[in-house]
């Protein structure tokens, strides 16, 4: 199949790495991928040389004339089967191109918060097929009376072929942390906001490590509560096995220095690509019972659900895992389960089938030289 993806946010979010993923899947499955992204965004550096059609361009929003001339131009030189968007402000544009074009359209939606109301209504009913990345996202837009026939559920992506269990990164970074192998690493990876649960996983480590003196903690990311999670860690009496190299682009190859995950979350993600990423490094997870969460590893297999806000539980659960024993099955169990449910291989081709399952919007029209008619 030919797909046009279109892209044009900026931002640095799990929005946008869903579509880098997404577009490399494709891609790799062998269909022909054409991307339309801004100048200098993170999807335009991770796809700039992996071999996707990638065009410049931008909506500055829902009426710039230029982001639609954009997509009209690449859409005539490509004749794409399918239009897919994933940020809000591409929803409408793509939708009336889509009509106009004769091209059935394809919406990814990665929040739960409502859309504006005519939005919610109209958009699952006017693109050919409207994707939730979730179980928990899909039945929120359900409670929201969009007809369940009109949203489709189709997980976040993740490239195992970057996301693997790698000695030689393990050891070169823990090396840069100062930690040996016998170190036991406990990492967090994602926004230092207080909803988040960085202070429970604090309070939790904290007391793990006063059992446990081979447990460490590494804390990558910032944010907005990221100087009061320093202080307080500064005050723990083992302050030096709290660790925080701070925001990195890519997270990735740190998974391999750390021995677990905790993704602590006390609000509801709407999935949690962390949780992926790192079952992919070959480290079980320790994940909050809410949201997405549950959705992205086997619960007492890969790793533990625990609940959201209970410092006592996490503590316990981390010192569980310290067990080599409970702990290294959990990770290869992750490997496997990632492999078979959210590898690129595997999304691409459950889009695919979903995708052939829509009747065409209606037959397009070819001038000769590429042009719509």
């Amino acid at each position: 199949m030919n797909f046009l993806l279109v892209g044009t946010n900026a931002e640095n979010t799990g929005a946008a790495t869903h579509f880098v993923a997404l577009a490399e899947a494709l891609a790799g499955a062998g269909h022909a991928v054409t991307v339309i992204a801004a100048p200098g965004s993170l999807i335009a550096a991770e796809l700039g040389g992996s071999g996707v059609d990638l065009r410049l361009g931008k909506f500055r929003n829902v009426l710039d004339p230029r982001g639609y001339a954009t997509v009209v131009r690449a859409a005539g030189q490509t004749q794409p089967d399918w239009l897919i968007g994933n940020f809000g402000k591409e929803y409408w544009p793509l939708i009336a191109l889509g009509r106009a074009l004769r091209i059935p359209v394809a919406l990814f939606r990665h929040r739960t918060p409502p859309m504006r109301m005519l939005s919610a209504w109209m958009l699952p009913r006017l693109a050919q097929r409207f994707f939730a990345v979730s179980q928990y996202a899909r039945q929120g837009y359900l409670d929201r009376g969009i007809p369940p026939e009109r949203v489709q559920i189709l997980h976040n992506p993740v490239n195992v072929d970057r996301c693997h269990p790698d000695a030689r990164q393990r050891s070169a970074l823990r090396q840069r942390l100062g930690l040996d192998e016998e170190a036991i690493v406990v990492g967090y990876a994602g926004r230092l906001q207080r909803g988040k649960g960085i202070f429970t996983l604090l309070i939790a480590t904290s007391e793990a490590m006063a059992r446990e003196p081979r447990l460490h903690c590494l804390w990558l990311g910032d944010g907005p509560d990221g100087a009061a999670l320093r202080e307080l860690a500064q005050r723990d009496p083992n302050a030096s096995h709290h660790h925080f190299p701070g925001w990195v682009q890519d997270s990735t190859p740190w998974y391999n220095a750390m021995s677990m995950l905790a993704f602590p979350s006390l609000a509801p993600e709407t999935f949690g690509r962390v949780s992926v990423e790192a079952q992919a490094a070959g480290i079980p997870v320790l994940g909050s019972d809410i949201g997405g969460i549950p959705e992205t590893m086997q619960a007492g297999v890969s790793g533990l659900l625990l609940p959201p806000g209970d410092s006592a539980a996490w503590r316990d659960a981390i010192l569980g895992l310290c067990d080599p024993a409970v702990r290294v099955p959990m990770g290869l169990a992750g490997r496997q389960f990632v492999e078979e449910h959210f590898s690129g291989t595997s999304i691409a081709a459950e889009l695919i089938r979903s995708l052939h399952a829509v009747r065409p919007v209606r037959t397009k029209r070819r001038r000769p030289g590429g042009a719509f008619s």
